[in-house]
């Protein structure tokens, strides 16, 4: 992997965005991305980065979402501690012990995610799942003043998981939190900066969406801005290759290539459009794998449903442990899905989007 790429998805990663609160992957966005493609928003903080190919239209948006799952304050208790809401689909059985930041306007400020301790649990208690209600933030906070005044933890403060950047297993294991979706932004923005200055025949645009994990709904406002004849929504795929998946769970293998969805819980592909990158895999020697989830959803829910329609497909690099607190990547699927998204952009031409549909 590219020494700037292997940067891109650490800067990624490692910023801190929790939905409505995605700003700094915005900045992040615009600044690799400025200097050659038209940089605007839409009203909840969607990045939208529009690139000029021959072109004007078919418009092919490309769009990973911003934000990352993590937690809220709710109140801290008067002993010092913190109670959190979820945002974004947590499993509470993968909280416990894990480090976090409390973002707060005085800076960042470290805890750590405790619960009752088990010594003193009846037997019977021992063997349940503890509840995310039933847990807590400890800060080290000696009392609500000290947390609240001193420290500046107030209710509405974003909680983000603690998990720096690592490279694995000799190179093309990459370990970090936020892969969903900072890998499907990390895309955008590098199959925007592969075509510029080519006769791509379209016009390009790369959008960051935000709040997807709490409900899509910056793919429907962004969808609104741009106005796309195509989209491709860039994200992880669930690996199935670790102990207890089941094959008809998730055939999925880190190192087995770019993911195509057949099947996402919010939408079904526009069928050429899948046929059409399997065939770009096909021809170009690119290792795919199709995949199939049936519960949850993508951005590609609420942008296939724009105006008349818009012909959509989920493209996902595959992912482990993802909707924890960190997951690993192959970087070699990385590139390969790159690859495939480069491609899929370059044969989007007026008579192919409008063959689509046909």
């Amino acid at each position: 992997m590219k020494p700037a790429t292997l940067d891109l998805l650490r800067e990624l990663t490692e910023a801190n965005g929790v939905p409505g609160y995605e700003g700094r992957i915005a900045a992040i966005m615009r600044t690799h991305l400025e200097g050659f493609a038209e940089i605007d928003t839409d009203n909840l903080g969607s990045l939208i980065a529009r690139m000029e190919g021959a072109a004007a239209r078919p418009r092919v948006m490309l769009a990973g979402h911003m934000d990352e799952i993590g937690f809220m304050v709710k109140l801290v208790t008067d002993e010092g501690y913190v109670k959190f809401a979820n945002l974004g689909g947590w499993w509470d059985q993968v909280l416990l012990a894990q480090r976090v930041i409390i973002e707060t306007a005085q800076g960042p400020v470290t805890g750590i995610i405790g619960a009752k301790p088990p010594h003193l649990l009846s037997e019977d208690d021992r063997k349940k799942i503890t509840s995310a209600t039933d847990m807590f933030i400890d800060v080290g906070a000696r009392d609500r003043e000290h947390a609240a005044e001193e420290l500046g933890i107030r209710p509405g403060d974003a909680i983000v998981p603690w998990s720096p950047f690592e490279v694995l297993a000799g190179g093309d294991r990459l370990l970090a939190k936020a892969w969903d979706d900072r890998v499907g932004v990390a895309l955008a923005i590098e199959t925007l900066q592969a075509l510029r200055g080519k006769q791509h025949p379209n016009a390009l645009y790369a959008v960051g969406t935000v709040q997807e994990e709490v409900g899509l709904r910056g793919a429907e406002t962004s969808a609104d801005a741009v106005d796309p004849d195509v989209a491709l929504v860039l994200e992880t795929g669930i690996a199935g290759d670790v102990p207890g998946i089941k094959p008809e769970e998730s055939t999925v293998k880190l190192g087995g290539g770019v993911t195509i969805y057949v099947l996402e819980g919010s939408a079904i592909p526009n069928l050429r459009l899948r046929d059409l990158a399997i065939s770009i895999c096909e021809d170009q020697g690119l290792d795919y794998q199709l995949t199939i989830l049936q519960r949850g959803g993508t951005d590609a829910g609420r942008i296939h449903q724009h105006a008349r329609g818009v012909p959509s497909l989920v493209i996902g690099v595959p992912c482990r442990h993802i909707h924890t607190h960190a997951g690993i990547i192959s970087a070699q699927d990385y590139e390969t899905s790159l690859k495939a998204v480069i491609a899929l952009c370059e044969a989007l031409d007026e008579q192919t989007v409008a063959s689509l549909t046909a």
